[in-house]
């Protein structure tokens, strides 16, 4: 109902690529000339980029462009945003042929991914993975950009992420006193005050390294500070726990840069770019899968999640019914990540916060997955909230539908990462007692296909045997092996806590999950009080109009 509306929201995203600078027309604004990220280097640089030594200053100039590809990309997302306000008027002339082509092109790069790209020229379309850049406060935004630059070790990739980034609860109004905030901030910039919106809290980032060694032993000279007794050892210590142990991710709490608490976590770009394309332990691909503010992109990181969040779209559509809302497609989302999480059954996690996640983030999901949706033949939106002036950053969660069409489904599955889809493959092997030799030959078969192309993958009778399977064991199957992918690589990265981060701050980091968890039972108790009581004064008008007429009667 809603594609060919969304359609030129799209033509920017989908555009062939060419070089720049490209004069690109806008049905909304006009004509717009978009530089290449890569021209773009004519930025303010942080103070710590004067005094690098640790760093080349191929890195330093790297770094700036990468900044610069980061800038470029939500400039573009500004501008869809402007131009959605025309949308519903103005979008619906567009014809569906076109609609074709742009399929046809999202298709053509993810047939034949191209994992040897060294620049953003080298990706598939000018636009291409806009959708991951959440239009941001501009203040807070240049904040945290600020960040990264106060490290000379080189970071490649940088993400903001988390409640303190994106609040998970409606606007209090509250003024925290310079007391309460200078508990959790020493010296918080306004911006991250009125962001916080009254709730000072650690701001979480993750740095995407290239070599983990070198980088902390460089780090570990500027900010020895930073590092638990483990740093005693050399950076060979380290980045072995941190490769060798849990998710590849190494994380520093607590630490105060620029006048705000952070935590930082250090992870290798070909384990975070692993991740993202396989999901073999969906740790960082997780959190990718939720909105982030992206500081400093990475043209290959870019690519695979953009795969990422291909797959996260159909792994929700695999357990959702032929129609659903896009509270519950994004609710299904994001809790892919939690339900192996250890935190999640412990009371160390806020059990709402999936909830409070999407609640407080509708905007900004459908930035990230709304251009997916409507390259995916097999699903759409089917909602007369669609025909409203600017419905596509309008906060109302509207319906979807889904074909059922075991084929089409069937093909989903052929197109899930990797790891994941062996495991799926192994679970459904057990249930269908296929004998071993069988499935060995099926698995075989499989991979040949991949070796050729993606275009190749399309599902066969077991893949269709699978989500022809009942409803309820097909999720139950899923379900399982998200847990199965997540649980060991989450649980043994909570245990290297104390080991990273020492015994002081993590028993500090636990006791503040604790009382989260601790609220967000209170809040759900106050709601389910508060919904009880309702129902009460409901029962009793009720009551009182029926004790009317037999009053009357007497």
């Amino acid at each position: 109902m809603a594609r060919g509306r969304i359609l030129p929201l799209l033509k920017g995203r989908l555009a062939p690529h060419s070089q720049p600078p490209l004069l690109r027309l806008s049905p909304f604004l006009g004509p717009r000339i978009y530089y290449s990220p890569i021209t773009q280097t004519t930025r303010r640089f942080g103070s710590a980029r004067d005094e690098n030594r640790g760093a080349t200053e191929q890195d330093a100039k790297d770094a700036a462009q990468h900044d610069a590809a980061a800038d470029s990309a939500t400039d573009v997302a500004k501008g869809d945003t402007g131009s959605a306000k025309a949308l519903a008027s103005e979008a619906s002339s567009s014809s569906g042929s076109t609609l074709s082509s742009a399929t046809e092109d999202v298709k053509d790069w993810e047939a034949n991914p191209n994992w040897k790209i060294e620049s953003f020229q080298d990706l598939p379309h000018v636009n291409f993975g806009v959708n991951q850049h959440i239009p941001f406060d501009a203040d807070f935004k240049e904040v945290l950009k600020q960040v990264p630059w106060q490290f000379r070790a080189p970071i490649r990739y940088a993400f903001a992420y988390g409640s303190g980034v994106f609040p998970q609860s409606k606007p209090s109004g509250k003024v925290p006193t310079d007391e309460e905030l200078r508990a959790i901030h020493p010296k918080a910039p306004l911006a991250v005050q009125r962001a916080q919106d009254g709730t000072p809290k650690m701001i979480d980032f993750i740095f995407g390294v290239s070599h983990t060694e070198h980088w902390h032993s460089l780090n570990m000279k500027q900010h020895r500070d930073h590092y638990s007794a483990l740093a005693s050892l050399g950076s060979g210590a380290v980045s072995y726990v941190q490769d060798k142990w849990g998710a590849g991710v190494y994380f520093n709490p607590y630490i105060v840069v620029n006048g705000i608490l952070i935590k930082y976590g250090v992870v290798q770009l070909s384990t975070l770019e692993k991740d993202l394309a396989e999901w073999d332990t969906l740790y960082l691909a997780g959190r990718l899968q939720k909105p982030v503010k992206i500081l400093r992109d990475d043209p290959k990181i870019r690519l695979a999640n953009q795969m990422n969040l291909l797959s996260a779209l159909r792994t929700a559509l695999l357990l959702l019914p032929p129609k659903f809302t896009e509270e519950e497609l994004y609710g299904t989302i994001a809790g892919i990540s939690y339900l192996g999480d250890p935190r999640m059954s412990l009371p160390t996690e806020n059990p709402s916060k999936v909830k409070n996640i999407v609640g407080n983030n509708m905007k900004n999901f459908r930035r990230l997955y709304l251009p997916l949706i409507e390259t995916l033949p097999n699903v759409e939106f089917n909602d007369p909230g669609c025909s409203e002036k600017g419905w596509v950053w309008d906060d109302a969660s509207l319906n979807l539908a889904q074909d059922m069409d075991p084929v089409k489904r069937g093909n989903m599955v052929r197109r899930l990462p990797k790891a994941f889809r062996s495991r799926l493959y192994f679970e459904y092997q057990k249930k269908f007692a296929i004998p071993q030799l069988e499935f060995d030959k099926m698995m075989e078969e499989n991979k040949n296909e991949d070796a050729i192309a993606f275009k190749r993958r399309e599902g066969g009778g077991f893949e269709r045997r699978i989500v022809q399977d009942d409803a309820d064991e097909l999720r139950k199957h899923i379900r399982a092996v998200i847990k199965q992918t997540i649980s060991w690589p989450a649980t043994t990265q909570s245990l290297k806590g104390p080991f990273t981060s020492g015994f002081r701050k993590t028993w500090r980091y636990m006791m503040e999950k604790i009382g989260k968890y601790r609220q967000g039972r209170a809040a759900e108790k106050d709601e389910t009080t508060g919904e009880a009581k309702a129902a009460d004064v409901v029962e009793k008008k009720e009551d009182s109009k029926e004790e009317a007429p037999k009053e009357e009667k007497k």
